[in-house]
């Protein structure tokens, strides 16, 4: 019998019984799609991190007193909180000590112990600001620029000047229409002369980085209090060639700032963009795992579906199956057609999946401020998988119906 004549008697076959096939096909989609979505959603943050949506300047060395983001529940995080804070002093001596090997130190620590509302005249922000204190070398440690006004001097930090330097999502709220420099601005109860205008920076990961109002470190300190507060460093290596230089030369001085002895360990975290996309791409990969162990019993389960449903199908169709037989049809031309329906069956509840997987997944994406990608080689495995599914659970029924006996099969009521 000619291949286009049994693939056309098995859509026949499906055409049939539409909504038991679709119930089959279920089963398969949301196996599919499940880890079609992860793998969409990840792989676009992944992306996004690799290509530069990232914090951290260029050959960026970033020291804390934690690990960013990354701290475990437990007796890890009981262990960093144990942890003396980074004081401003130590800041202030670890500058010192890296003022022949670099020129770019940026001290920050931000006001994360309670919300932020900027205020000017009678409008004022949402209370959710980044609201921080540093110094001159905050932009080149944290890609952000001027867009008008100037940056921070050393004598504003010296001097702890009440100065600020606000982020365009400060200005579209407090200044619709008028020139922000020089204003006098209320945040956290303290008034500040704006004196510059950071460029866009858009959001990321949900993050808006608009939404930023930054002083001198010295004056935050002054205003806020230093106690219970921890002092983040940043320092650029000269070049990609002395950056390993430049980490050993950062360690060495903070130990020597943390008044450390030879057989204590660090008591700091180092990190910089590669350890932070490094430890991206464990917990992605722990995500993935999780999402392929869920995906892996939801298909085992709509392959068990697809076996059973083919099973009552080869029930139903022993007769017509007989009379095919009888008149000359070969076992091979019967195997083909119910291993076609199987796969049918399953490629496409798989191709339902991964776009509804890629559509859910870039939508994350998307909330999170990440671009769009298409997971190709995901969505190939998932094609192979489904097409491996229907063979794996539709060759016992296939063979089942191949093997009837035509005499037995015209006699079947």
């Amino acid at each position: 019998m000619p291949i286009t004549e049994i693939l056309r008697m098995a859509f026949g076959s499906l055409g049939v019984n539409k909504l038991r096939s679709s119930l089959t096909m279920l089963g398969i989609t949301i196996g599919v799609f499940s880890v079609i979505g992860v793998m969409t959603a990840v792989s676009a943050l992944r992306q996004s991190i690799e290509t530069g949506i990232s914090f951290l300047g260029s050959n960026i060395i970033q020291i804390a007193k934690r690990p960013i983001g990354l701290t475990d529940e437990g007796a890890n995080r009981r262990r960093y909180d144990m942890r003396r804070d980074i004081t401003y002093a130590q800041a202030q001596r670890f500058k010192e000590l890296m003022e022949n090997w670099t020129d770019v130190v940026c001290l920050k620590t931000f006001n994360n112990d309670s919300l932020a509302e900027a205020t000017y005249q009678n409008r004022k922000t949402t209370p959710n600001l980044n609201f921080g204190g540093t110094n001159e070398h905050f932009l080149t440690a944290n890609q952000y620029a001027i867009s008008f006004g100037r940056n921070f001097t050393p004598a504003d930090v010296d001097l702890i000047r009440p100065v600020a330097i606000i982020g365009k999502g400060i200005v579209d709220r407090l200044f619709p229409s008028e020139d922000p420099l020089g204003k006098m601005i209320k945040v956290a109860g303290r008034t500040y002369n704006v004196i510059g205008v950071f460029a866009e920076k858009g959001s990321a990961f949900g993050a808006n980085g608009d939404d930023i109002i930054m002083v001198p470190i010295s004056r935050f300190l002054a205003d806020y209090g230093a106690e219970r507060r921890s002092i983040n460093i940043a320092t650029q290596a000269p070049s990609q060639e002395r950056y390993n230089d430049t980490l050993d030369k950062a360690i060495s001085a903070m130990r020597i700032v943390r008044q450390l002895r030879a057989d204590q360990d660090n008591d700091f975290e180092v990190y910089s963009n590669d350890s932070l996309i490094s430890a991206f791409a464990k917990v992605a990969d722990v995500i993935g795992a999780g999402a392929f162990v869920i995906s892996a019993i939801a298909l085992l389960a709509a392959g068990v579906g697809i076996m059973n449903i083919m099973l009552v199908s080869v029930t139903e169709r022993t007769k017509e199956i007989g009379i095919r037989k009888s008149i000359g049809a070969r076992k091979a031309s019967i195997l083909t057609q119910f291993l076609i329906e199987a796969v049918t069956i399953s490629l496409m509840g798989g191709i339902v999946g991964i776009l509804l997987g890629v559509g859910a997944g870039n939508a994350i994406a998307l909330m999170l401020k990440a671009s769009m990608v298409f997971p190709w080689f995901w969505a190939m495995v998932g094609i192979i998988v489904c097409c491996g599914i229907g063979v794996a659970f539709g060759f016992y029924p296939a063979y089942k119906a191949a093997a009837l006996d035509p005499i037995e099969a015209l006699r079947y009521e």
